[in-house]
């Protein structure tokens, strides 16, 4: 059984680097694909509102085992829910819905901006924080100006904004940004929804380390600093991408697929998306 190494965000907790992402699991399904990744080694499930598994994630963790204070849970608020009091409300229902007291890091799904809620839903995430509700706050899919606002009307710096990554669109303005602020950065889609794997560059890398490419391309986010949370249910695949940190790429193949840059985004744009998750 293979473990990840942790990164410490900028409040002192330390989360898991490599994770595994639940979305679009079938919530009959969940609670076994995520038995199968604590047997596997993970230690840290990335699951959200709009994914409408969160039950069987908590279930998952109740029969596993293993103690409540080495599985690192992540959710996150849906867009229909933002707002202050409809925040917070959310919150207590993915609490409720995972069967737990605490959640380790909480994050706003999408900025949301033709609605314009998102400071107000930042608000009530610094209230769960500042309760103890939470052992972290973040936001996924924020670009910069979202960021500003956050920073500007806020008093908690976020300490993790999770977006897309992957060698074919690697979002390195906002991942530089991020850092800068003292957010963490975390990969979704960090293969390209699989489309990248296929890539010859990538296939050679993998094949002079003996490893698979899409091993070669989680590796290549771990060195960056990046938390990465991969997403599947093949037994075979959940083992071998947390089977990455026995070997490493050189300077030169870490540009080699930092050079693969192509602008093919997988999932909606932050600054349209206006999709409920409803």
């Amino acid at each position: 059984m293979t473990t990840s190494p942790t990164v410490v965000l900028n409040n002192g907790i330390e989360i898991p680097q490599l994770g595994y992402g639940v979305y679009q699991i079938a919530p009959e399904d969940v609670r076994g694909a995520t038995l199968a990744a604590f047997e596997a080694g993970y230690r840290h499930i990335d699951t959200a509102a709009a994914y409408g598994n969160e039950v069987g994630v908590g279930e998952a963790v109740r029969s596993s085992g293993l103690p409540r204070d080495e599985i690192f849970i992540t959710t996150k608020l849906r867009n229909a829910d933002q707002g202050y009091e409809s925040g917070l409300a959310a919150f207590e229902t993915s609490r409720r819905a995972l069967g737990v007291e605490v959640v380790d890091l909480y994050l706003i799904h999408w900025p949301y901006v033709l609605h314009d809620r998102y400071v107000d839903t930042w608000r009530a995430l610094e209230k769960l924080y500042a309760e103890g509700a939470v052992r972290a706050i973040g936001v996924s899919n924020f670009l910069e100006p979202h960021l500003d606002r956050v920073g500007d009307e806020g008093t908690v710096v976020p300490a993790v904004n999770q977006f897309e990554i992957h060698p074919s669109f690697q979002q390195s303005a906002l991942a530089a940004t991020s850092i800068e602020r003292g957010i963490a950065v975390e990969a979704y889609s960090p293969l390209g929804q699989a489309k990248d794997v296929d890539d010859p560059t990538v296939r050679a890398i993998a094949t002079a380390h003996g490893k698979t490419p899409a091993q070669a391309i989680l590796r290549w986010h771990v060195q960056q600093g990046f938390i990465v949370i991969p997403k599947t249910v093949t037994p075979h695949r959940v083992a071998e991408n947390i089977d990455i940190f026995d070997f490493e790429l050189s300077t030169a193949e870490m540009q080699q697929i930092s050079g693969l840059e192509a602008g093919l985004r997988t999932s909606g744009d932050p600054a349209t998306f206006d999709f409920s998750q409803s």
